[in-house]
């Protein structure tokens, strides 16, 4: 199997200081055994990375297609510097998969482009448990340096 090279930053790099910024994290319930674990190492990336533990709001929604809203309510508060959207959506048997899937992630992307705020897109989308669960602890630090350094940029630009 091949792997992606993701052109990951040393943890050193500047690009990935958060010691100024403020980080907003929306997090879905459903399936809450991922989700816990997702926020967990989301969270505590964002710590190692610098970013205060004041300047860190988790907020739950029940779903993956609620995590839109309470992004764009939270980018409405135009006191962060990120955000990032954490959920677990499982393949199953009917439609509804891909209908959460998509709305959801088009949804993240409309509100990262109308308030020109980077978001972290850490949605799971997998064909079974087992695949969640690799990805998890992984997705969940990711979605932190994205984060951080996509904040940085942007404050660059």
């Amino acid at each position: 199997m091949l792997i992606a090279d993701q052109g990951t930053l040393d943890a050193t790099d500047s690009r990935l200081n958060g010691k100024k910024l403020t980080i907003g994290i929306v997090q879905a319930r459903f399936n809450a055994g991922i989700t816990d674990a997702l926020a967990a190492a989301c969270t505590a990336e964002l710590l190692a990375l610098g970013v205060p533990e004041k300047h860190i709001t988790l907020v739950q929604v029940p779903g993956a297609l609620e995590v839109p809203m309470a992004l764009l309510a939270m980018a409405e508060k135009l006191k962060y510097d990120a955000l990032i959207a954490l959920g677990c959506i499982i393949r199953g048997e009917t439609y509804h998969f891909e209908l959460v899937a998509n709305e959801s992630g088009a949804g993240v992307s409309r509100v990262a482009l109308d308030y020109q705020l980077p978001i972290a897109n850490a949605i799971l989308t997998t064909e079974n448990m087992a695949q969640a669960v690799a990805r998890q602890t992984d997705k969940g630090r990711d979605a932190a340096r994205v984060a951080v350094e996509m904040a940085n940029l942007l404050e660059e630009i």
